[in-house]
């Protein structure tokens, strides 16, 4: 018996790295999975149906039932086609899960808006096209799991990927509106933040490719989980996976508050805030040995 007998999931980006793990990893616990991916490159490019085709071989090979869907996430029309697909051949859908994405890196002040739009239309548009319709269905049937996916890159920051930042950052609060909007319906919704070696992180820098150096397959086990009936009670969270490491991460909150009987002015401001509120540091400006406040300025 397997920990998802019975249930129908789809994978989109369920062909290549994270993708692929998680589409395989869904058909070992025993559901029958969707793999959606239109096949392109890293970038977006040179569309193939043959991924998600070699996925769906790998899945029958080992026992399992999947078939393929090449529809475009980063379309409405798209979104519904998958959804459609999952229950016109298998009846049913218990899990959405969202792993497309792609890449087109350069730093803010030279993207272009094309580089700016394919990047927000796969990742952010992408869980939306998906999450509306799957939630419609859900919603009637009482019950559903939504795993979205985000990234380190959005919850701390990227120099170089302003789009995808903005994008796995615009992922979470997709998912923690949708936690609220479905609680009441029995629909639960989830993002992992994965750190794991896919042709992806195959890009960076060889420091930055050493801190990911983790296999893909260890995100599958958690997306199981969290879709299963035993992780039903499990919504709005962030989950980091890194290999064999799980955390939950930690909601946005407030740190320190100021006061004052009378309205602030900038110089009263300007007197208080150091000692009163000071700054919430961003990480990675430490793991990049960034230094800020910039020599010379007082801090």
């Amino acid at each position: 018996m397997g920990l998802l007998d019975g249930k129908v999931a789809v994978v989109t980006g369920g062909a290549n790295g994270i993708g692929r793990a998680v589409s395989l990893g869904l058909a070992a616990a025993g559901a029958k999975v969707v793999v959606n991916d239109i096949g392109v490159s890293v970038d977006g490019r040179n569309p193939s149906s043959q991924p998600a085709e070699s996925v769906v071989r790998d899945i029958a090979a080992a026992g399992g039932q999947a078939i393929a869907s090449i529809e475009s996430i980063a379309t409405t029309a798209g979104g519904e086609a998958v959804v459609n697909t999952a229950i016109e051949k298998f009846g049913d859908l218990h899990a959405m899960v969202c792993c497309a994405g792609i890449l087109r890196e350069r730093m803010i002040f030279n993207m272009s808006e094309e580089e700016w739009d394919a990047v927000i239309a796969v990742h952010l548009k992408g869980h939306f096209a998906v999450w509306r319709p799957a939630t419609r269905y859900m919603r009637e049937k009482k019950r559903g799991c939504l795993i979205g996916f985000t990234s380190t890159a959005g919850l701390e920051g990227s120099p170089g990927q302003p789009n995808y930042s903005a994008a796995k950052e615009g992922i979470v609060g997709l998912m923690r509106s949708t936690a609220l909007a479905m609680a009441k319906y029995g629909v639960r919704a989830n993002v992992i933040s994965p750190e794991a070696q896919t042709r992806m992180t195959d890009r960076l820098p060889d420091t930055r490719r050493t801190q990911v150096a983790a296999p893909p397959e260890g995100i599958a086990p958690v997306v199981a989980y969290l879709a299963s009936d035993r992780g039903a009670h499990i919504t709005g969270q962030v989950v980091h996976v890194r290999g064999n490491q799980v955390s939950v991460w930690s909601h946005p909150a407030p740190l320190r508050t100021a006061t004052r009987a009378d309205a602030w002015t900038p110089e009263a401001l300007a007197d208080v805030w150091d000692t009163a509120l000071g700054q919430d540091r961003l990480r990675r400006l430490d793991r990049m040995n960034i230094p800020w406040p910039p020599p010379g300025q007082t801090s």
